[in-house]
Protein backbone atom coordinates (compact mmCIF):
# COMPACT_ATOMS: atom_id res chain seq x y z
CA UNK A 1 0.00 0.00 0.00
CA UNK A 2 3.00 2.43 0.53
CA UNK A 3 4.33 1.92 -2.80
CA UNK A 4 1.13 2.61 -4.69
CA UNK A 5 0.96 5.79 -2.23
CA UNK A 6 4.16 7.10 -3.22
CA UNK A 7 3.77 5.90 -6.72
CA UNK A 8 0.20 8.16 -6.67
CA UNK A 9 2.15 11.40 -5.07
CA UNK A 10 5.03 10.93 -7.85
CA UNK A 11 2.63 10.97 -10.58
CA UNK A 12 0.34 13.57 -9.69
CA UNK A 13 3.02 15.83 -8.66
CA UNK A 14 4.83 15.12 -12.15
CA UNK A 15 1.98 15.72 -13.84
CA UNK A 16 1.47 18.96 -11.96
CA UNK A 17 4.54 19.98 -12.78
CA UNK A 18 4.32 19.06 -16.24
CA UNK A 19 1.33 21.04 -16.60
CA UNK A 20 2.59 24.25 -15.06
CA UNK A 21 6.03 24.21 -17.23
CA UNK A 22 3.21 23.93 -20.77
CA UNK A 23 0.95 26.64 -19.17
CA UNK A 24 4.07 28.95 -18.13
CA UNK A 25 6.12 28.34 -21.62
CA UNK A 26 2.86 28.93 -23.52
CA UNK A 27 2.58 32.17 -21.64
CA UNK A 28 5.88 33.09 -22.24
CA UNK A 29 6.18 32.58 -26.16
CA UNK A 30 2.75 34.27 -26.65
CA UNK A 31 4.19 37.35 -25.04
CA UNK A 32 7.41 37.31 -26.56
CA UNK A 33 4.52 37.24 -29.85
CA UNK A 34 3.28 40.29 -28.69
CA UNK A 35 6.29 42.11 -27.76
CA UNK A 36 7.80 41.15 -31.19
CA UNK A 37 5.10 42.21 -33.31
CA UNK A 38 3.40 45.50 -34.73
CA UNK A 39 0.81 45.73 -32.30
CA UNK A 40 0.06 48.86 -31.29
CA UNK A 41 2.10 51.01 -28.03
CA UNK A 42 -1.13 50.40 -26.01
CA UNK A 43 -1.10 46.65 -26.21
CA UNK A 44 2.59 46.40 -26.08
CA UNK A 45 2.35 48.48 -23.19
CA UNK A 46 -0.36 46.44 -21.17
CA UNK A 47 1.72 43.50 -22.14
CA UNK A 48 4.10 44.40 -20.18
CA UNK A 49 6.75 44.59 -23.10
CA UNK A 50 8.57 48.20 -21.54
CA UNK A 51 8.72 47.44 -18.07
CA UNK A 52 11.85 46.90 -16.57
CA UNK A 53 11.87 43.55 -13.71
CA UNK A 54 12.69 45.41 -10.28
CA UNK A 55 13.50 43.48 -7.57
CA UNK A 56 10.16 43.43 -5.97
CA UNK A 57 8.53 41.95 -8.66
CA UNK A 58 10.88 39.20 -8.98
CA UNK A 59 10.52 38.52 -5.44
CA UNK A 60 6.97 38.03 -5.38
CA UNK A 61 6.92 36.11 -8.80
CA UNK A 62 8.92 33.81 -6.81
CA UNK A 63 7.31 33.66 -3.33
CA UNK A 64 3.71 33.13 -5.44
CA UNK A 65 5.05 30.72 -7.60
CA UNK A 66 6.17 29.02 -4.08
CA UNK A 67 3.04 29.64 -2.51
CA UNK A 68 1.29 27.97 -5.43
CA UNK A 69 3.29 24.62 -5.45
CA UNK A 70 2.67 24.55 -1.48
CA UNK A 71 -0.89 24.85 -2.47
CA UNK A 72 -0.57 22.19 -5.09
CA UNK A 73 1.34 19.97 -2.62
CA UNK A 74 -1.71 20.45 -0.34
CA UNK A 75 -4.41 19.03 -2.51
CA UNK A 76 -2.60 16.25 -3.30
CA UNK A 77 -2.34 15.32 0.39
CA UNK A 78 -5.78 15.79 0.24
CA UNK A 79 -6.21 13.59 -2.80
CA UNK A 80 -3.93 10.89 -0.62
CA UNK A 81 -6.12 11.69 2.64
CA UNK A 82 -9.41 10.65 0.66
CA UNK A 83 -7.98 8.08 -1.12
CA UNK A 84 -6.43 6.19 2.49
CA UNK A 85 -9.50 7.32 3.90
CA UNK A 86 -11.46 4.80 1.13
CA UNK A 87 -9.38 2.14 1.52
CA UNK A 88 -9.33 1.96 4.99
CA UNK A 89 -11.91 -1.10 5.25
CA UNK A 90 -13.33 0.25 8.65
CA UNK A 91 -9.58 -0.07 10.26
CA UNK A 92 -9.90 2.27 12.97
CA UNK A 93 -6.25 3.48 13.03
CA UNK A 94 -6.43 4.05 9.16
CA UNK A 95 -9.25 5.85 9.46
CA UNK A 96 -8.26 8.26 11.66
CA UNK A 97 -4.83 8.32 9.73
CA UNK A 98 -6.66 9.85 6.58
CA UNK A 99 -8.81 12.35 8.71
CA UNK A 100 -6.13 13.89 9.92
CA UNK A 101 -3.99 13.84 6.62
CA UNK A 102 -7.04 15.66 4.98
CA UNK A 103 -7.40 18.14 8.34
CA UNK A 104 -3.68 19.03 7.74
CA UNK A 105 -3.73 19.39 4.05
CA UNK A 106 -6.85 21.54 4.33
CA UNK A 107 -5.15 23.72 7.09
CA UNK A 108 -2.43 24.25 4.92
CA UNK A 109 -3.80 24.76 2.13
CA UNK A 110 -5.49 27.74 4.08
CA UNK A 111 -2.09 29.05 5.19
CA UNK A 112 -1.18 28.82 1.37
CA UNK A 113 -3.57 31.00 0.88
CA UNK A 114 -3.14 33.76 3.57
CA UNK A 115 0.32 33.70 2.84
CA UNK A 116 -0.85 34.83 -0.79
CA UNK A 117 -2.94 37.69 0.30
CA UNK A 118 -0.54 38.68 3.25
CA UNK A 119 2.37 39.11 0.41
CA UNK A 120 0.25 40.29 -2.36
CA UNK A 121 -1.31 43.09 0.51
CA UNK A 122 1.99 44.10 1.63
CA UNK A 123 4.56 44.65 -1.99
CA UNK A 124 0.95 46.76 -2.98
CA UNK A 125 1.65 48.82 0.19
CA UNK A 126 5.31 48.94 0.09
CA UNK A 127 5.08 50.02 -3.63
CA UNK A 128 2.21 52.25 -3.31
CA UNK A 129 4.33 54.29 -0.58
CA UNK A 130 7.01 54.34 -2.91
Amino acid sequence: MKNTKKTLTTLVASLSMMGLSVVNTATTHALNDICSSSAPHDVKEAAGCFSSGNLSNVVVNIINIVIGLLGIVAVIFIIVGGVTYMTSRGDAAKTKKAKDTILYACIGLVVCALAFVIVNFAINIINRAN
